[in-house]
Protein backbone atom coordinates (compact mmCIF):
# COMPACT_ATOMS: atom_id res chain seq x y z
CA UNK A 1 0.00 0.00 0.00
CA UNK A 2 1.03 3.21 -0.81
CA UNK A 3 -0.18 6.65 0.98
CA UNK A 4 0.90 10.22 0.43
CA UNK A 5 1.04 12.33 3.83
CA UNK A 6 0.27 15.90 4.23
CA UNK A 7 -0.90 18.26 6.79
CA UNK A 8 -1.36 22.42 7.20
CA UNK A 9 1.54 22.69 10.07
CA UNK A 10 4.09 22.19 7.85
CA UNK A 11 6.37 19.69 7.18
CA UNK A 12 8.72 19.67 10.46
CA UNK A 13 5.58 19.82 12.73
CA UNK A 14 5.42 16.49 15.36
CA UNK A 15 1.97 15.17 14.19
CA UNK A 16 2.97 14.81 10.44
CA UNK A 17 6.32 13.20 11.70
CA UNK A 18 4.76 10.64 14.34
CA UNK A 19 2.07 10.01 11.87
CA UNK A 20 4.81 9.09 8.61
CA UNK A 21 6.22 6.86 11.59
CA UNK A 22 3.30 4.79 12.90
CA UNK A 23 2.01 4.67 8.60
CA UNK A 24 5.84 3.99 7.41
CA UNK A 25 5.46 0.51 9.86
CA UNK A 26 2.21 -0.83 7.34
CA UNK A 27 2.74 1.27 3.96
CA UNK A 28 5.28 3.37 1.76
CA UNK A 29 4.70 6.69 3.15
CA UNK A 30 5.71 9.71 1.11
CA UNK A 31 5.68 13.46 2.60
CA UNK A 32 4.62 16.19 0.30
CA UNK A 33 3.93 19.55 3.10
CA UNK A 34 3.99 22.85 3.33
CA UNK A 35 7.13 24.33 3.76
CA UNK A 36 5.80 26.40 6.89
CA UNK A 37 2.45 26.43 8.85
CA UNK A 38 -0.40 27.26 6.80
CA UNK A 39 -2.77 26.18 9.25
CA UNK A 40 -6.89 28.19 8.12
CA UNK A 41 -5.51 28.07 4.66
CA UNK A 42 -9.03 26.17 3.71
CA UNK A 43 -9.29 24.75 -0.18
CA UNK A 44 -7.01 27.45 -1.88
CA UNK A 45 -4.68 26.92 -4.29
CA UNK A 46 -2.08 28.68 -4.85
CA UNK A 47 -2.06 30.37 -9.24
CA UNK A 48 -0.26 33.32 -9.26
CA UNK A 49 3.01 31.96 -8.19
CA UNK A 50 5.00 28.89 -9.19
CA UNK A 51 5.03 26.07 -6.69
CA UNK A 52 8.46 25.11 -5.62
CA UNK A 53 9.07 21.62 -3.86
CA UNK A 54 12.52 20.55 -2.02
CA UNK A 55 13.85 17.07 -0.94
CA UNK A 56 14.51 17.19 2.88
CA UNK A 57 14.71 13.75 3.79
CA UNK A 58 14.07 10.37 1.92
CA UNK A 59 10.76 10.76 0.21
CA UNK A 60 9.70 13.79 2.37
CA UNK A 61 9.46 16.81 0.19
CA UNK A 62 8.39 20.85 1.32
CA UNK A 63 6.49 22.80 -0.96
CA UNK A 64 6.44 27.05 -0.65
CA UNK A 65 2.25 26.40 -0.95
CA UNK A 66 -1.09 25.31 0.88
CA UNK A 67 -2.05 21.98 1.92
CA UNK A 68 -3.98 21.97 -1.44
CA UNK A 69 -1.11 22.99 -3.01
CA UNK A 70 0.80 19.96 -1.72
CA UNK A 71 -1.97 17.54 -2.70
CA UNK A 72 -2.47 18.55 -5.71
CA UNK A 73 0.70 18.90 -6.94
CA UNK A 74 1.94 15.23 -5.60
CA UNK A 75 -1.18 13.73 -7.74
CA UNK A 76 -1.38 15.22 -11.02
CA UNK A 77 2.34 15.02 -11.70
CA UNK A 78 5.06 15.15 -9.20
CA UNK A 79 4.90 11.36 -7.94
CA UNK A 80 5.84 8.37 -10.35
CA UNK A 81 3.30 6.03 -9.03
CA UNK A 82 -0.33 7.31 -7.72
CA UNK A 83 -0.90 6.79 -3.99
CA UNK A 84 -3.85 4.68 -2.85
CA UNK A 85 -4.87 7.06 0.24
CA UNK A 86 -4.01 10.19 1.30
CA UNK A 87 -3.73 10.95 4.84
CA UNK A 88 -3.87 14.30 6.47
CA UNK A 89 -2.54 15.19 9.97
CA UNK A 90 -1.85 14.80 13.06
CA UNK A 91 -3.51 18.34 13.18
CA UNK A 92 -2.38 20.69 16.17
CA UNK A 93 -5.71 20.85 17.63
CA UNK A 94 -9.45 20.46 16.79
CA UNK A 95 -11.04 20.43 13.63
CA UNK A 96 -14.65 19.78 14.73
CA UNK A 97 -17.65 21.19 13.86
CA UNK A 98 -17.61 24.66 11.57
CA UNK A 99 -13.70 24.12 11.65
CA UNK A 100 -14.11 21.91 8.71
CA UNK A 101 -14.83 24.67 6.47
CA UNK A 102 -11.19 26.63 7.27
CA UNK A 103 -9.28 24.19 8.09
CA UNK A 104 -5.85 23.25 5.75
CA UNK A 105 -5.99 19.44 7.35
CA UNK A 106 -9.53 18.63 6.11
CA UNK A 107 -8.53 20.63 2.84
CA UNK A 108 -5.02 18.38 2.28
CA UNK A 109 -8.09 15.54 1.98
CA UNK A 110 -10.97 17.32 0.32
CA UNK A 111 -8.11 17.81 -2.74
CA UNK A 112 -7.47 13.92 -2.38
CA UNK A 113 -10.84 13.20 -2.78
CA UNK A 114 -11.40 15.55 -5.95
CA UNK A 115 -8.72 13.52 -7.18
CA UNK A 116 -10.50 10.06 -7.14
CA UNK A 117 -8.46 8.95 -3.65
CA UNK A 118 -9.98 7.79 -0.10
CA UNK A 119 -8.94 10.19 2.26
CA UNK A 120 -8.58 10.81 6.01
CA UNK A 121 -7.92 14.02 7.97
CA UNK A 122 -6.68 12.99 11.38
CA UNK A 123 -6.50 16.13 14.48
CA UNK A 124 -5.23 15.89 18.00
CA UNK A 125 -7.69 18.17 20.18
CA UNK A 126 -6.54 18.98 23.46
CA UNK A 127 -4.78 22.50 25.60
CA UNK A 128 -1.00 20.93 25.75
CA UNK A 129 -0.34 18.70 23.14
CA UNK A 130 1.11 14.90 24.18
CA UNK A 131 -0.17 12.42 22.92
CA UNK A 132 0.00 12.22 19.53
CA UNK A 133 1.35 8.55 19.22
CA UNK A 134 -2.40 7.78 20.25
CA UNK A 135 -3.86 10.02 17.38
CA UNK A 136 -1.13 8.03 14.79
CA UNK A 137 -2.68 4.66 16.38
CA UNK A 138 -6.54 5.74 15.90
CA UNK A 139 -5.03 6.90 11.97
CA UNK A 140 -3.03 3.43 11.63
CA UNK A 141 -6.18 1.03 12.65
CA UNK A 142 -8.29 2.85 10.26
CA UNK A 143 -6.25 2.89 7.10
CA UNK A 144 -5.85 -1.23 7.88
CA UNK A 145 -9.41 -1.25 8.27
CA UNK A 146 -9.56 0.35 4.78
CA UNK A 147 -7.07 -1.90 2.99
CA UNK A 148 -8.83 -4.87 4.67
CA UNK A 149 -12.47 -3.30 3.72
CA UNK A 150 -12.35 -0.88 1.47
CA UNK A 151 -14.88 2.20 1.26
CA UNK A 152 -15.95 4.05 -1.88
CA UNK A 153 -13.55 6.70 -2.91
CA UNK A 154 -16.13 9.39 -2.41
CA UNK A 155 -15.26 9.35 1.73
CA UNK A 156 -13.64 12.01 3.60
CA UNK A 157 -12.96 10.64 6.66
CA UNK A 158 -12.19 13.49 9.58
CA UNK A 159 -11.05 12.36 12.53
CA UNK A 160 -10.83 13.95 15.70
CA UNK A 161 -8.64 12.38 18.66
CA UNK A 162 -8.40 13.05 22.36
CA UNK A 163 -5.47 14.07 23.64
CA UNK A 164 -4.84 11.67 25.89
CA UNK A 165 -3.07 7.72 26.08
CA UNK A 166 -4.63 5.30 23.76
CA UNK A 167 -5.32 2.63 26.55
CA UNK A 168 -7.82 5.41 28.04
CA UNK A 169 -9.91 6.14 25.33
CA UNK A 170 -13.42 5.67 25.46
CA UNK A 171 -13.61 4.36 21.81
CA UNK A 172 -14.16 5.65 18.47
CA UNK A 173 -17.40 7.21 17.51
CA UNK A 174 -19.29 7.95 14.36
CA UNK A 175 -20.85 10.86 14.36
CA UNK A 176 -22.14 14.25 12.19
CA UNK A 177 -20.70 17.62 12.77
CA UNK A 178 -21.47 20.30 15.47
CA UNK A 179 -21.81 23.60 15.84
CA UNK A 180 -20.79 26.72 16.81
CA UNK A 181 -21.89 29.99 18.07
CA UNK A 182 -20.61 33.06 15.55
CA UNK A 183 -16.93 33.79 16.28
CA UNK A 184 -15.97 36.17 18.71
CA UNK A 185 -15.33 39.59 17.95
CA UNK A 186 -12.13 40.89 15.61
CA UNK A 187 -9.70 42.15 18.24
CA UNK A 188 -8.20 45.89 17.75
CA UNK A 189 -4.95 47.01 18.42
CA UNK A 190 -2.25 48.97 17.20
CA UNK A 191 1.46 47.75 15.81
CA UNK A 192 4.64 49.70 17.01
CA UNK A 193 4.32 52.45 14.20
CA UNK A 194 0.96 53.25 15.79
CA UNK A 195 -0.86 52.16 12.85
CA UNK A 196 -4.40 50.38 13.51
CA UNK A 197 -4.45 46.40 13.21
CA UNK A 198 -7.29 43.77 13.84
CA UNK A 199 -6.66 39.79 14.52
CA UNK A 200 -9.70 37.55 14.06
CA UNK A 201 -10.99 36.71 17.54
CA UNK A 202 -11.49 33.46 18.88
CA UNK A 203 -14.43 30.72 17.54
CA UNK A 204 -17.47 30.94 19.21
CA UNK A 205 -18.77 28.49 22.28
CA UNK A 206 -20.48 24.99 21.49
CA UNK A 207 -23.71 25.67 19.96
CA UNK A 208 -25.17 22.11 18.83
CA UNK A 209 -23.62 19.36 20.56
CA UNK A 210 -25.81 16.31 20.97
CA UNK A 211 -25.03 12.97 21.37
CA UNK A 212 -24.69 12.10 17.86
CA UNK A 213 -22.01 14.92 16.98
CA UNK A 214 -18.23 15.31 17.22
CA UNK A 215 -18.46 17.61 19.99
CA UNK A 216 -20.25 15.38 22.31
CA UNK A 217 -17.97 12.35 21.22
CA UNK A 218 -14.67 14.39 22.36
CA UNK A 219 -16.40 15.70 25.43
CA UNK A 220 -17.08 11.82 26.56
CA UNK A 221 -12.87 11.16 25.64
CA UNK A 222 -14.08 9.30 22.75
CA UNK A 223 -12.44 9.97 19.32
CA UNK A 224 -14.76 11.17 16.66
CA UNK A 225 -14.80 9.68 13.03
CA UNK A 226 -17.34 12.07 10.65
CA UNK A 227 -17.74 11.24 6.86
CA UNK A 228 -17.71 14.28 5.25
CA UNK A 229 -18.86 15.03 1.55
CA UNK A 230 -17.79 17.57 -1.10
CA UNK A 231 -21.67 18.55 -2.34
CA UNK A 232 -22.50 22.11 -0.47
CA UNK A 233 -25.81 21.74 -2.25
CA UNK A 234 -28.94 22.04 0.14
CA UNK A 235 -31.17 19.84 -1.61
CA UNK A 236 -33.82 20.27 0.02
CA UNK A 237 -34.48 23.85 -0.64
CA UNK A 238 -34.01 23.48 -4.11
CA UNK A 239 -38.41 23.42 -4.49
CA UNK A 240 -38.76 26.54 -2.07
CA UNK A 241 -36.07 28.41 -4.02
CA UNK A 242 -37.50 27.66 -7.38
CA UNK A 243 -41.21 28.71 -6.09
CA UNK A 244 -39.47 31.62 -4.61
CA UNK A 245 -38.21 32.69 -7.88
CA UNK A 246 -41.65 32.45 -9.35
CA UNK A 247 -43.54 34.72 -7.16
CA UNK A 248 -45.13 37.71 -8.56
Amino acid sequence: MKILVSNDDGYLATGINILTDALSEIADVIVVAPDRNRSAASNSLTLSDPLRVSKVGKNRYKVNGTPSDCVHLALTGFLDEEPDLVVSGINHGANLGDDVIYSGTVAAATEGRFLGLPTIAVSLVGHQLKHFDTAARVATELVQRLEKDPLPSEFIFNVNVPDRPYDELNGIRVCRLGFRHKSEPVVKSQDPHGRTIFWVGPVGENQEEGEDTDFYALEQGAAAITPLKVDLTRHEALPQVKDWLLRD
